[in-house]
């Protein structure tokens, strides 16, 4: 392999392993613990999203998923309010 095609390669790995390190880290602006109570049981979960809402919603999900089990369940819990919501970070430039 020509020593120019080798370094254009190497080039073209690191930057996409530059660009998957920075949009991991730079992408999440909010991050939220949400705790859901369904049918006796309790979860809380943290997520974090570029938005309040993604990341509530999230978190949510996340707590739903171990505290329901089939589909009915699933739907069940996705409609109940949260027991609790905690903002944990976000991001003081966004509204």
């Amino acid at each position: 392999m020509p020593k120019l095609l080798r370094a254009l390669l190497a080039l073209l790995v690191l930057a996409v392993l530059g660009y998957l390190v920075y949009s991991s880290t730079h992408a999440a602006q909010f991050r939220v613990e949400v705790c859901v109570n369904y049918q006796g049981r309790t979860a809380c979960r943290i997520a974090a999203a570029r938005t309040r809402e993604e990341a509530r919603r999230g978190a949510h999900d996340n707590a739903c998923a171990d505290v329901a089990s089939g589909v009915t369940e699933s739907v069940g819990c996705n409609s109940t309010p949260p027991a609790s919501v905690r903002w944990i970070t976000s991001d003081p430039t966004v509204p």
